[in-house]
C-alpha cells in the first residue's frame, strides 16, 4: 500500500489520472484517500467521467469483459466488500478490505496512465480499477441519505460522520467543496447509458450550483406512516387585471423590441381565517393534514409566521408556499419558496430562491387578458432579483427527498435541472402563477422529462384565479389547478371543483427501484410516490373555534445544517440499536462534542446549542439502555418522558423519536415483504 504515485505531467505533457485527479481535487494521490469513500468516488468518477471511459461498463473493448470474471457472484463481492470498507474507516489502523486494497495498489501504480488510452480501453486494467474503486466506494456510501435501510450491520459511525459533513459543506466528500462535490442520489434512469447509470447512491457535480442537504423528519409521530395527505390550496381564488403593475420609468428600447418591468400585487388579501375553515373541511375527510401547499407569490411575507402557527394548532407538520415581498425602493424583490417544516414544537425554515424571471409577450399577455394595464407590444419582464444559482434538498423521513422549483426554473434547462436530475429527488414541486395545468401544457411537458429520467414524481400547482383568465381563442374554459407526475401511474390533472377552496391529495409511499448499469442487482430501496387520492374541500361555515394545541414556535432552536447533523446522527444511532446494540456506545462517542475525527476532516466543534442536542441523544439513549436493551426500549422511555424546557433537548428528543419510529415502521414493512415473498434490500 505504500506506492508512490507518478510525477504530475508537466504543463505541456499530456494529462494522466494523477495530473487530471491534482488539477480537480488540488492534491496528490495518497493511500490516505481510502479513509474517506466520497473521495474515491470523486476520483473514479472524475477519470470516467472526462474520459468517457464510463460506456465501457455496457459496451468493453473487444477481448474484454465487465464485469470482471474472476469476480464470481460480482453483486455479493461489491456488497460484502463494502460494508467491510465502511467499517474500516471508522478506526484505520489494520489494512483496509483485500479487494480494496488490492485494486487501489493497481490504480496507484498506474497514476501515470495518460487519459487518452483509458478513453479507448487500451488501459484496460486501470479502467477495471476505475470501475470497481466507483462501484466499492457508492456501495460504501449506501444508507447515508436518500435511501431506506440497505439493511447494513456495519458503517453507522461513518454514516453519522458523513452526514454531518454533507450538512456542513453541501458535500460528502472531504475535497472542498468550490472545487467539486459528492451528493447522495435517489434515482437512477433506467434507459440509456451515461456517468449517472453507474451509481445508484451517490453521484459527482462540479461547483457551478450551491448546494444544500437537508435532514428533517416531518412525519405524524406515533403513526406508522405510508400516507401523506397534502392540502393544495390553488389561492389567489380571484386574480384581477389591476393586480399586475409596470414598474413607473421601467420601459425601455421603446424603437426596437421595447422590454419592461412588472410586478404582481394581488387585491385579495390573504385570508387566514379562510385558511382554518379549509383546514376544518379538510379533517372532515382525512385522518390528519401532512402539508400544506400554495402557489408562485400567493403568501404575504409577514404572514408566515401566523400561518405556521395556525398549522402547528392543527398538526401539520409541513408548508410549503410561494412568498411576495414588496418592491423595495432601491432594489427588486425576492421571489422564492418557503419551505418550513415543524419538528419538536419548532419551525425550521428553508428557502429556494426562483432563478428564472416570468417573461409576458403579446401571446401571454391576450391569454391572460392583460392588455388593460400591460401595454402587448412591449416585452414583460417580472420584477424579480435574479440569484446565484442554488438548490435546497430536504430530506424527510422514510427516505422522502423534496425539492422546490418555482415556475420558469422548471423548464429551463441548465446547471439546476441537471442537478435534480443527477440526484434524482423522490419529488419535485413546482409552484406556478400560470394557466391550467392540462396535459398539454409545457408543465406537463417538462415534468415527463423528470418522471422518465431518473424517475422523480412532479407535482405543479397554480393559482385558481390564474386559471379562470386564462381563455386562449378557442379553449373551452377549464379548472385544473394541478398536475402530477409519476413514473408508476403516469399523469393526472387535478381540478378545483366550483365552490371548493381546495384539493387533498393523498399520497402513498411505494418502494422504488434502483439500478446499475455496472452489474449489480437491481434494489427496491428507494422511495416512490404516487397519488392514492383526490378530495376536494370546501371550507365550513362560521367560526370553526380555536383548537388547543401547540403554537410551533417560528425561528428553530437550531439551524437547518444542525438540525440535519442531530438527525444524522439520530438516524446512526437508531441503525445500531436495531443491528449491533454492542456498537451503540461508539457511535453516540462520535455524536457528542469533542470527537477527534471533526478535527481530521476538517469540520468545527459544534455550537452551544448544537452541542446541548447531540448530548441530549447520546444521553436519551445511554438512558433507556442500561442493560444494553434494543430500540424499543429506547422509543419506551421516549414515549413516557416529560416535555424538556430547554429547546435544543425537546428538539432533539423529537428528532431521535422519529429515526426510532421510522426504523420500527420500516421493520414492519420488511416482514410483510417477507411474508409475501419478497426480497431484501442489500
Amino acid at each position: 500500500m505504500d506506492v508512490v504515485p507518478r510525477p504530475v505531467r508537466s504543463a505541456t505533457g499530456p494529462p494522466t489520472v494523477a495530473s487530471l485527479w491534482a488539477d480537480v481535487s488540488g492534491r496528490e494521490l495518497t493511500d490516505s484517500d481510502l479513509e474517506w469513500p466520497p473521495d474515491v468516488f470523486a476520483l473514479a468518477g472524475t477519470v470516467l467521467g472526462r474520459t468517457h471511459a464510463y460506456r465501457f461498463a455496457v459496451s468493453p473493448p473487444p477481448g474484454r469483459q465487465w464485469p470482471p470474471p474472476r469476480l464470481g457472484g460480482w453483486n455479493d463481492v461489491v456488497t460484502d466488500a463494502a460494508e467491510q470498507w465502511c467499517a474500516w474507516t471508522e478506526a484505520p489502523d489494520g489494512p483496509p478490505p483485500a479487494l480494496v486494497s488490492e485494486t487501489w495498489t493497481t490504480l496507484l501504480a498506474a497514476a501515470g496512465t495518460e487519459l487518452d488510452d483509458i478513453a479507448d480501453g487500451r488501459a484496460w486494467e486501470v479502467c477495471e480499477a476505475l470501475f470497481l474503486l466507483l462501484a466499492l466506494s457508492d456501495e460504501a456510501c449506501a444508507g447515508v441519505a436518500a435511501a431506506l435501510d440497505p439493511e447494513r450491520t456495519a458503517g453507522f459511525r461513518f454514516r453519522g460522520r458523513a452526514g454531518e459533513l454533507l450538512a456542513r459543506t453541501g458535500s460528502l466528500s472531504a475535497v472542498a467543496p468550490f472545487r467539486l462535490r459528492v451528493l447522495p442520489k435517489g434515482r437512477t434512469p433506467p434507459g440509456g447509458i451515461s456517468f449517472r447509470s453507474l451509481s445508484r447512491y451517490l453521484c459527482l457535480r462540479g461547483t457551478s450550483v450551491d448546494v444544500a442537504w437537508h435532514k428533517a423528519p416531518a412525519r405524524r409521530s406515533g403513526t406508522g406512516q405510508q400516507q401523506a395527505n397534502v392540502l393544495l390550496l390553488p389561492w389567489p381564488l380571484r386574480v384581477r387585471q389591476r393586480d399586475f403593475r409596470p414598474l413607473p420609468g421601467s420601459v425601455r428600447r421603446a424603437e426596437n423590441e421595447p422590454f419592461g418591468i412588472f410586478e404582481f400585487v394581488p387585491a385579495e388579501t390573504f385570508d387566514l381565517d379562510l385558511v382554518e375553515r379549509v383546514l376544518v373541511g379538510a379533517l372532515d375527510e382525512v385522518d390528519g393534514i401532512d402539508a400544506v401547499v400554495l402557489p408562485e407569490s400567493s403568501v404575504p411575507a409577514d404572514e408566515l409566521e401566523p400561518l405556521e402557527a395556525l398549522l402547528a394548532r392543527y398538526g401539520v407538520n409541513m408548508l410549503l408556499a410561494g412568498v411576495r415581498e414588496p418592491t423595495p425602493p432601491d432594489r427588486l424583490p425576492g421571489n422564492w419558496v418557503h419551505l418550513g417544516v415543524h419538528v419538536g414544537g419548532c419551525w425550521s425554515h428553508y428557502r429556494q430562491n426562483k432563478h428564472h424571471r416570468w417573461f409576458l409577450d403579446e401571446s401571454q399577455i391576450n391569454q391572460y387578458h392583460l392588455a388593460g394595464a400591460l401595454h402587448p407590444s412591449v416585452r414583460w419582464w417580472e420584477a424579480m432579483e435574479v440569484p446565484r444559482r442554488a438548490l435546497q434538498f430536504l430530506e424527510l423521513s422514510e427516505g422522502l427527498t423534496v425539492v422546490a422549483v418555482v415556475c420558469e426554473d422548471l423548464a429551463r434547462l441548465d446547471e439546476v435541472a441537471e442537478l435534480i436530475r443527477d440526484v434524482g429527488p423522490s419529488l419535485v414541486v413546482t409552484i406556478l402563477l400560470d394557466g391550467p395545468q392540462l396535459a398539454s401544457r409545457w408543465t406537463a411537458r417538462y415534468a415527463s422529462v423528470l418522471a422518465d429520467d431518473p424517475g422523480t414524481a412532479v407535482l405543479t400547482l397554480t393559482a385558481s384565479g390564474m386559471v379562470e383568465r386564462s381563455r386562449p381563442i378557442g379553449a373551452p374554459p377549464s379548472s385544473v389547478v394541478a398536475m402530477w407526475k409519476d413514473p408508476t401511474r403516469g399523469l393526472r390533472e387535478i381540478s378545483l371543483d366550483p365552490g371548493a377552496h381546495g384539493v387533498v391529495m393523498s399520497v402513498a409511499h411505494t418502494r422504488a427501484r434502483r439500478r446499475c448499469a455496472d452489474g449489480r442487482t437491481p434494489v427496491d430501496n428507494a422511495t416512490g410516490l404516487v397519488v392514492a387520492g383526490v378530495h376536494q374541500v370546501t371550507a365550513v361555515a362560521g367560526d370553526p373555534g380555536r383548537v388547543p394545541g401547540p403554537r410551533g414556535v417560528t425561528g428553530a432552536a437550531l439551524t437547518p445544517p444542525e438540525l440535519t447533523i442531530v438527525t444524522a446522527w439520530a438516524e446512526a444511532a437508531a441503525e445500531a440499536l436495531e443491528h449491533t446494540p454492542d456498537r451503540v456506545a461508539a457511535v453516540l462517542a462520535d455524536a457528542r462534542p469533542g470527537a477527534p475525527w471533526r478535527r481530521d476532516l476538517g469540520l468545527p466543534e459544534p455550537t452551544a446549542a448544537l452541542a446541548t442536542a447531540l448530548t441530549a441523544v447520546a444521553d436519551t439513549v445511554d438512558g433507556g439502555r442500561p442493560d444494553g436493551g434494543t430500540d424499543d426500549a429506547v422509543l419506551a422511555v421516549l414515549q413516557h418522558a416529560p416535555a424538556d424546557g430547554d429547546a435544543p433537548v425537546s428538539l432533539a428528543t423529537a428528532v431521535l423519536r422519529s429515526a426510532l419510529e421510522s426504523r420500527r415502521d420500516q421493520r414492519a414493512v420488511r416482514s410483510a415483504s417477507r411474508l409475501n415473498g419478497g426480497g431484501v434490500a442489500r
